[in-house]
């Protein structure tokens, strides 16, 4: 049994896209994400420098996180296509060929 709708509820009907605030909260989410999963690579390379290859392994991926994670979040939603109806004029309008009149 499904429970009714609250009335106070809005229904999206049309396919809008979603407003700016909620693609920035979004982007600032993704942002912080990203940025707090390097804190834990930096923290596993010091701890791991007597193995040097495997610092410098979480160094490798620490490194390029903040631009990727700069890239993501300046990234909008990318627009929707709408076809836009414009004039296109056909190939022979008008044709330069002669024709036979019959009269009659």
């Amino acid at each position: 049994m499904t429970m009714p709708a609250n009335d106070s509820d809005p229904v999206l009907i049309t396919g809008a896209a979603p407003s700016y605030e909620q693609q920035l909260a979004t982007r600032k989410r993704k942002y912080v994400i990203m940025m707090v999963c390097r804190i834990p690579c930096l923290i596993a390379a010091g701890l791991t420098y007597h193995v040097w290859w495997l610092a410098l392994g979480f160094l490798a991926i620490s490194v390029p996180l903040p631009w990727i994670a700069v890239l993501i979040a300046n990234d909008r939603p990318p627009r929707k296509s709408e076809h836009v109806s414009t004039y296109q004029p056909e190939a022979k309008a008008i044709e330069s060929t002669t024709h036979r009149v019959i009269d009659g």
